[in-house]
């Protein structure tokens, strides 16, 4: 109608069709600044999901003794994580499907806070229960944040991945470094605990922001968050390369809780300190940040990533062989390669996201790869342990860990090649 009226002016035409090329310019830059704003969101929620587990262990001895807890009890608290990732694991698909991935990711946060405050709350059950709560929230975001990497940042898989990682890793530090302090500040085991909350509610008052911000990018911006649906969901459990994928991923996490939970006690047997042997722990974990931050990107950019996962598992091997061989002659580079390797970690998720061609797959891929594969790595700590009751020392275990990672590095290469579920 404009063009109609001032036809032959031209002047009018040409502000009209400024117009629409304006529209998307802003479009543009909301959607520059939303993604922005979700890539920090995606390094918060990394951050949350390990401090739930890793803050434990420095209060455990305080929260046993203020609870007249029993050692099974403490067990029991301990072997929680792994079997809700496993669960909660395979239950994040159809929820995002229901629900959508930014939704059923900012209800991850909530459970998450909400589990952390209750277990402080109450005696020994609601301690258990609350750490379900909260360790079921934390098996939601894991596998729905590598379906928000697929689908918001398809060029940028291997930085955001590698970036979620050392999030996750520090997170994971973090919480073994400041909750002793934080109980001495704040006057005990609960309020230390429970402050890690605070950590959660952050993580999803940016999330919300972010998603907010994606919503008023417009509709194309804000589906990206959501793994489209197209009819009756597709089961993985026929995929060879799905169940490749899922047994790699459960065989490096088997490696990591094994060696989280028993290397120190490996090291102290070996003659080196307790208050060492902590500290070479805690090396295990930080070594991996900057692999992480690396690594992905670079692997990415590769049509495979079998090489990459097969030089980490080459690295680990050499850490573990020294390991057996002589313990005690240098631990700390021993633990230094043992944590290299196990960065591979960083891989393992990279994959799920590389595997998969569209969103929807990534989030059935990352179901089905975590939640079994936390399953198979949830019986590494107890035959490592029965293994050593068995033999009466480190050397019969440590060889199984050593066929565990060969076996890695076998999947892993298979997986690694460029393929899709």
């Amino acid at each position: 109608m404009i063009a109609d009226v001032t036809a032959g002016t031209g002047i009018s035409t040409r502000i009209d069709e400024a117009r629409p090329a304006a529209r998307p310019a802003t479009r543009h830059g909301s959607a520059a600044g939303g993604g922005l704003l979700l890539g920090v969101a995606v390094v918060l929620v990394a951050l949350n999901l390990r401090p739930a587990i890793t803050s434990v262990g420095p209060v455990l001895g305080q929260a046993r003794d203020g609870l007249g807890a029993s050692a099974t009890w403490a067990g029991v608290l301990t072997t929680i994580p792994g079997l809700c990732f496993a669960l909660a694991g395979l239950a994040a698909p159809a929820l995002a499907r229901r629900a959508g991935t930014t939704a059923a990711v900012a209800l991850s946060m909530t459970v998450l806070a909400c589990g952390l405050l209750a277990r402080v709350l109450g005696g020994p059950l609601l301690v258990l229960a609350g750490t379900m709560v909260a360790t079921g929230g934390i098996a939601l975001a894991n596998v729905l944040v590598p379906v928000v990497v697929k689908s918001s940042f398809p060029a940028r898989i291997g930085l955001m991945t590698g970036m979620y990682t050392a999030a996750l890793q520090g997170g994971g530090a973090l919480g073994s470094a400041v909750t002793a302090p934080l109980g001495t500040a704040l006057g005990g085991w609960r309020p230390a605990l429970a402050s890690w909350a605070a950590l959660a509610v952050v993580a999803l008052v940016v999330w919300s922001l972010a998603a907010r911000a994606r919503r008023r990018a417009g509709p194309a911006a804000e589906r990206e968050t959501a793994p489209a649906s197209h009819g009756p969901a597709r089961s993985l459990l026929r995929s060879p390369l799905a169940w490749v994928v899922t047994v790699f991923f459960g065989l490096q996490a088997c490696l990591a809780y094994v060696l989280m939970g028993w290397l120190p006690l490996v090291l102290i047997d070996a003659g080196v300190s307790q208050a060492n042997a902590g500290l070479y722990v805690g090396a295990l974990s930080l070594v991996g940040v900057p692999v992480s931050l690396t690594v992905p990107a670079l692997a990415a950019r590769q049509r495979s990533q079998s090489g990459w996962i097969v030089g980490l598992g080459v690295i680990g091997l050499t850490g573990m062989v020294g390991l057996m061989l002589a313990p005690a002659a240098v631990p700390l580079l021993w633990t230094l390669l043992i944590g290299t390797g196990m960065s591979v970690f960083s891989l393992a998720l990279t994959l799920l996201a590389l595997r998969a061609r569209t969103g929807e797959d990534t989030a059935r891929l990352s179901g089905m790869a975590q939640g079994f594969g936390y399953l198979l790595a949830a019986v590494g700590p107890f035959l490592f342990g029965l293994l050593h009751d068995i033999s009466g020392g480190w050397t019969v275990p440590l060889l199984m860990l050593i066929g565990v990672l060969l076996a890695q590095m076998l999947f892993g290469s298979v997986a690694g090649r460029p393929r899709y579920v």
